[in-house]
């Protein structure tokens, strides 16, 4: 017999697969939700339904995994329209990474009986996988109380932030620095390479020194280390992360993005793929 609630993962990508597949093996019932063909889910494909409405009906919990704003909006309206007919689920986690400001609309639309908590999460695919995902989560009290049991079956550290929006907030601002390093270690790297140095032996040094990083520490682990920029793969989603950010940054009465933020768009759309 499973235990909870009947968990789905709208969002079947590189983050969204292995976190339902987490929640399974813990011992929850878990459905899957995706704009791609079941038959590309591999074991998991069982558990994956096509029709968004029978999705909704199954389902209590959703954890939406989708990518920007806009596949939210489809999947909670528009396309997918989950939550505009009934019966729809009554919580709603959103683990994508979106603006802040975004969260309060996404709160006005949906049914008052629907619990929203927002939990980003960091890591990537390769964290995903082993079950080490760190969470940030923005809710009520006692809506996190509910729910922990479901981030914890999918990693650690989780952190709880404060109101709804929090996390996403902590996240946005996590990730502006996190691009920050993406692009300083693929600079230094290449550098190295030019000046001949061994980029093992300079990532030992770096990550024993002050030059260590989430990125450089983990470049082997981190399925996309090596991607140039593409507007749908993960450097592209790292601009996505960046301009969420700014947005956040500009309603906190800022005048907009100044040269660094510029520059920091710039680097990550500038960036070629790092051939081994």
């Amino acid at each position: 017999m499973s235990k909870g609630p009947v968990v789905g993962v709208a969002g079947c990508g590189s983050m969204g697969l292995p976190m339902a597949q987490a929640l399974q093996d813990a011992g929850y019932e878990v459905w899957g939700l995706d704009v791609r063909p079941t038959n590309e889910f591999g074991s998991f494909q069982s558990r994956m339904i096509e029709d968004p409405a029978e999705f909704a009906r199954r389902v209590q919990v959703v954890i939406s995994v989708v990518r920007d704003v806009t596949q939210t909006l489809a999947l909670c309206f528009d396309r997918q329209a989950l939550f505009t007919r009934a019966p729809y689920p009554k919580t709603l986690i959103v683990s994508s990474t979106l603006s802040p400001r975004f969260i309060p609309e996404l709160r006005s639309r949906l049914p008052g009986d629907v619990t929203l908590v927002d939990a980003p999460m960091s890591g990537a695919p390769h964290a995903a996988r082993l079950r080490k995902l760190s969470f940030m989560l923005g809710g009520s009290d006692a809506a996190l109380d509910r729910l922990m049991p479901l981030f914890q079956a999918m990693g650690q550290p989780v952190f709880r932030l404060g109101a709804l929006g929090a996390g996403m907030t902590a996240k946005v601002l996590n990730n502006y620095v996190a691009s920050a390093s993406v692009v300083a270690v693929r600079r230094v790297y290449a550098r190295a390479r030019e000046l001949g140095v061994d980029l093992e032996a300079l990532r030992s040094v770096m990550k024993a020194s002050s030059g260590a990083t989430w990125f450089g520490d983990n470049f082997h682990e981190i399925d996309w280390s090596r991607e140039g920029y593409e507007a749908n793969n993960t450097i592209g989603i790292l601009e996505k992360d960046i301009r969420s950010g700014l947005d956040a940054m500009t309603a906190a009465d800022r005048a907009g993005p100044d040269e660094f933020d510029a520059a920091l768009l710039a680097a990550i759309r500038a960036m070629e793929r790092f051939e081994k």
